[in-house]
């Protein structure tokens, strides 16, 4: 017997853009964006336009002459995702939180005290749009993947339900591009071998799906065509990476742009790391062009850091290596720097001096040490007199942000 669609996927409707126009009722029924140079968030109104989040300002406003830009109001939206988060948890004490707007909820048992797994959900949304002013999408199916699908399908402002005995022959109809893991590049090598629906990826040979976009990804989507999703809600998890981008709107790929962005994210996540006495062994770095497609390239150290000019140095030589690799690329419109392999370093294993040429990134250099105390005396300087107190020069004077630094601290992977 199969189980029932107890999984709820609840994700807050164009959250910052709904946010916005709740604050300023006149904006209601328009096109309106969060952001600027870079748009952060778009409305629906904007988004019937073909404006989305990371288009570059002067774009959109091509796209869509009657939008209007708005400023943002991040501790609102930290405030009000709380809330609307808080309201899933009265229902259930198994709610897994993906991002400011969105979570995973399991009411298995919970029926007795608040009914079918449907009205729950119903109860949610009018409670976050009587409580809260806004509107909120949610999927109820039986896997956690399904429901996330569920969700999108039935937004904007809606509940759909996947009954177990309906849910293939509603997944298979969907196009791919809602699954989880298949983003632009994925779905543009799916649509050349004539695969646009989840139902003719699920007719697919795993093996030939495996050779078309890699062995894991292969397999992944393979088995989340047919809705074989084994996750179980999580409540709890210790990060295992910590993580920080940059929208650049259409830069040019060239020093003056990326090492700024570079150090500016490197102490966003040095910070982050040093304040939960974490190190982290792997740097990646993903640069995304301007036709949006993206490339990574990884560097697993000899030992962990957290300091960060060592950071923004090796993934400064990464964003190098990308760009050597891809010499036609002459612009940029996202940088990314993750820092894997976390640990916690109870002890320091010294460095002998041995004038090597990487000697200073190492953290038991006296180099490397020296870079940490400084950077404990800036997070000392910080926690007392604010972020902008004291800083690195080459993020202050390194030109100005498209992205505020409170739309960067919603959007970072936190410890």
């Amino acid at each position: 017997m199969e189980s029932a669609a107890t999984v709820l996927h609840a994700d807050l409707d164009s959250f910052y853009a709904s946010v916005e126009q709740l604050f300023d009722p006149s904006l209601s029924g328009k096109p309106i964006a969060v952001g600027g140079g870079v748009v952060l968030a778009a409305s629906y109104e904007a988004k019937a336009f073909g404006v989305h989040s990371g288009m570059p300002g002067r774009r959109a406003r091509e796209l869509c002459p009657e939008l209007v830009f708005v400023g943002g109001h991040f501790k609102d939206y930290q405030r009000l995702g709380d809330a609307a988060i808080k309201i899933v948890g009265d229902y259930t004490p198994l709610v897994e939180r993906l991002s400011i707007d969105e979570a995973f909820a399991d009411v298995t048992g919970c029926n007795r005290l608040f009914g079918a797994p449907e009205k729950i959900a119903a109860t949610i949304r009018r409670r976050v749009r009587d409580e809260l002013g806004l509107p909120i999408s949610i999927g109820v199916a039986r896997t956690k993947h399904l429901a996330k699908i569920a969700s999108q399908v039935a937004k904007p402002d809606g509940l759909v339900l996947v009954e177990p005995a309906t849910e293939l022959s509603f997944l298979h109809a969907l196009p791919v591009e809602l699954m989880w893991g298949v983003g632009p590049a994925t779905g543009a090598r799916l649509a050349a071998v004539g695969v646009r629906t989840i139902g003719e990826l699920a007719e697919r040979e795993p093996g030939a799906l495996q050779k078309l976009l890699g062995s894991a990804l292969g397999e992944k989507l393979s088995a989340l065509a047919w809705n074989r999703d084994p996750r179980a809600i999580v409540t709890s998890r210790r990060a295992r990476s910590a993580g920080a981008q940059s929208a650049l709107g259409s830069r040019p790929a060239e020093e003056s742009v990326f090492r700024p962005a570079l150090y500016h994210l490197a102490d966003r996540i040095g910070s982050r790391l040093r304040a939960k006495c974490r190190f982290g062994q792997t740097v990646t770095v993903r640069v995304r062009f301007a036709d949006l497609r993206s490339v990574t390239h990884a560097r697993t150290l000899p030992a962990p850091v957290s300091t960060t000019t060592t950071l923004a140095e090796i993934a400064e030589d990464l964003v190098r290596a990308v760009l050597a690799k891809h010499p036609n690329e002459r612009m940029i419109s996202l940088l990314a720097i993750s820092v894997s392999n976390l640990g916690t370093e109870e002890s320091l294993q010294l460095d002998l001096p041995l004038g090597l040429a990487d000697e200073k990134r190492s953290p038991g250099s006296k180099r490397g040490a020296a870079r940490f105390l400084v950077d404990r005396a800036i997070d000392r300087i910080r926690d007392r007199f604010g972020w902008e107190a004291v800083g690195y020069g080459s993020v202050i004077w390194g030109g100005s942000r498209s992205v505020p630094d409170g739309f960067r601290e919603l959007a970072e992977k936190e410890l």
